[in-house]
């Protein structure tokens, strides 16, 4: 039996590919990007959040912790991360529900089990099931599975990656999947470093190799101040998309950047590092999206 490490299904969901989709949120990412949206996708392990505004402050946590990771701190609880083992103790214990696990091991039937509630939504809207996280690629055995299951029951398949992987494992499942969400945040290798913990080469390599080998791939890049907004990372970006074969390109989506996921970082007890000063406006968003249709591709504001 394939097991499986995730973090979150949500179903109807409209921004993670074409029609309607249920998305399967994958944990573990071997990138750390700045501005991550997801952080609570990151580790490879077992978390739990807390919810400050929920703590009443009434010492159940510090007294169910086992291994006395939960500190009292001017009153409040304060979670070690280095000795916390994620065990959940915390969580049965507190009586206002101000602490939650992230992360459960599932099996392929599980996960199926979720997607194919929905089927008639993906019938009426050529929608389908989306294969995110995190990254699905570094779990590629469970990835592998799942996919196949959904093609034995003709269920329509997304697979939206970073493009951080072994390229074996997207030659494996390269026939499975009918279109990859596709993210290219910076092709200045020394950017992608400072800005995502990874080298740029598999990046770049395995989109050439979606390409060469006729997969259906939109492309999105994330638009962050401080990250590829002036005008030389754009360029460089649009230089090297328009260097790629159109035919495999669906379309090219910008995603603006927003702060709705800052919370999970205090939640998460983790520091959010990028320094935003000013969100991008519509206008600005607007002209950027004017500089990549030059491409010649469809461009679309959003997932």
């Amino acid at each position: 039996m394939t097991f499986g490490f995730i973090f979150d299904i949500r179903r109807y969901s409209i921004h993670d590919g074409p029609g309607i989709r249920t998305a399967v949120f994958f944990k573990g990412c071997p990138a750390r990007c700045l501005w991550c949206h997801n952080p609570e996708g990151q580790e490879f392990a077992r978390e739990i959040m807390f919810w400050q505004k929920r703590c009443s402050r009434c010492g159940a946590c510090y007294k169910a912790c086992p291994s006395g990771a939960i500190l009292n701190v001017n009153g409040y609880p304060v979670v070690s991360r280095d000795t916390c083992s994620a065990c959940g103790e915390c969580v049965e214990t507190c009586p206002f529900s101000a602490r939650a696990p992230v992360g459960r091991d599932v099996t392929v039937d599980q996960v199926m089990q979720e997607i194919e509630r929905d089927r008639v939504f993906y019938d009426e809207s050529s929608g389908g099931v989306t294969f995110s996280g995190g990254e699905p690629l570094a779990q590629p055995e469970f990835l592998e599975a799942l996919l196949a299951a959904c093609r034995a029951v003709d269920i329509d398949t997304a697979v939206d990656t970073s493009g951080i992987a072994e390229q074996k494992h997207i030659r494996r499942i390269l026939p499975l999947v009918d279109v990859w969400l596709y993210d290219l945040k910076t092709v200045d290798p020394v950017r992608h470093m400072e800005v995502t913990g990874c080298v740029v080469d598999p990046v770049l390599a395995n989109l050439g190799f979606l390409i060469d080998n006729g997969a259906r791939v939109i492309l999105r890049i994330p638009i962050v101040p401080g990250v590829n907004t002036d005008m030389g990372s754009l360029a460089l970006i649009r230089e090297f998309i328009s260097s790629l074969d159109k035919r495999s390109l669906d379309r090219l989506d910008l995603l603006p950047y927003h702060e709705i996921g800052l919370d999970k970082y205090l939640r998460l007890g983790r520091e959010y590092t990028l320094k935003v000063e000013k969100v991008p406006t519509k206008e600005e968003i607007g002209r950027i999206a004017d500089f990549f249709r030059k491409t010649g591709l469809q461009v679309k504001v959003g997932g």
